[in-house]
């Protein structure tokens, strides 16, 4: 048999064109054949013509279970998952129109985890000069976007994982003003899915070491990203102050506008009645600065 000469899909014994073959290990698939299995089937490279008929069969049995489906629950996003808690099953879906879709139906009884992470990348912003040339800001300024990663590990003959990210269709990362909202879709499937299984919320960040750290209220130290790793609270404010030179309003050690170093501090707490101040005399009781 010569290499351009037609095959056959194993499955539906149709012709299959030039660029239309998808090999299996002992057979061919059309794409129309293909375009049935599970989306989150990928080792049909390995599967043998019996294993995909299977899992065809399954697929069809599939689209009855799909119209009984009757979800009470849905985590928005690009991919969305809704859930029948009256029938103790989920699906996973790309398509507003998931009815039309087939997708996998799966039992809640299948799941034994779902796991998530999120990574961080963070890109330092810069001041340009008159010169046109681009220095840091002191403190350094930057920008950050997330992406968050969810991995459903199921039992099922047909796949074990199902991964996908939970973001938003005009949106392919989290920016800061948007992260609880999509950390909380993470917390909600994870109770849909495996309802009181984790007694404490915890997640990760994989995040670029650029040595800028900062501690958090909480007491964590050595915090790189713009949340703390231990909590997940946001990274406190820069402190704000107008330029004495010029009134620019800056957070950084200098002035943006003039250079102007930043004032020092000259609050003080009376030792004697504990008001602030920021004279040489407390306000209140008249005790002197101390070192004054």
């Amino acid at each position: 048999m010569g290499l351009f000469d037609k095959k056959q899909c194993s499955i539906c014994g149709k012709d299959i064109g030039l660029l239309g073959n998808r090999k299996l290990e002992d057979g061919n698939l059309c794409k129309d054949c293909a375009s049935k299995l599970s989306p989150f089937f990928y080792e049909r490279r390995h599967s043998t013509v019996q294993e995909i008929a299977r899992q065809l069969e399954y697929r069809e049995a599939n689209k009855s279970e799909v119209a009984k489906l009757n979800p009470t629950d849905c985590v928005e996003g690009t991919t969305k998952v809704y859930v029948d808690k009256t029938a103790k099953k989920f699906i996973v879906t790309r398509s507003t129109n998931w009815r039309s879709q087939n997708p996998d139906v799966i039992a809640l009884s299948q799941v034994d985890d779902v796991t998530y992470k999120i990574n961080e990348r963070k890109t330092e912003i810069k001041k340009e000069l008159e010169d046109g040339t681009e220095v840091s800001y002191d403190p350094k300024q930057y920008e950050y976007e997330y992406t968050f990663s969810v991995t459903i590990k199921v039992n099922s003959p047909w796949f074990d994982d199902i991964v996908f990210e939970v973001v938003d269709r005009d949106q392919a990362t989290a920016k800061d003003e948007v992260y609880k909202e999509y950390f909380d879709r993470v917390q909600k499937i994870r109770e849909l899915l495996v309802p009181g299984k984790y007694e404490k919320e915890t997640f990760e960040i994989e995040t670029e070491d650029t040595g800028d750290t900062w501690k958090c209220e909480c007491g964590h130290e050595g915090n790189t990203g713009n949340f703390c790793s231990a909590c997940g609270k946001p990274r406190p404010a820069a402190q704000k102050w107008f330029c004495p030179s010029c009134g620019r309003e800056n957070d950084g050690a200098f002035c943006s506008n003039c250079g102007t170093k930043k004032p020092e501090n000259t609050k003080w707490f009376c030792p004697s009645c504990g008001t602030e101040n920021s004279g040489n005399f407390c306000s209140k009781c008249g005790t002197k600065k101390p070192n004054f």
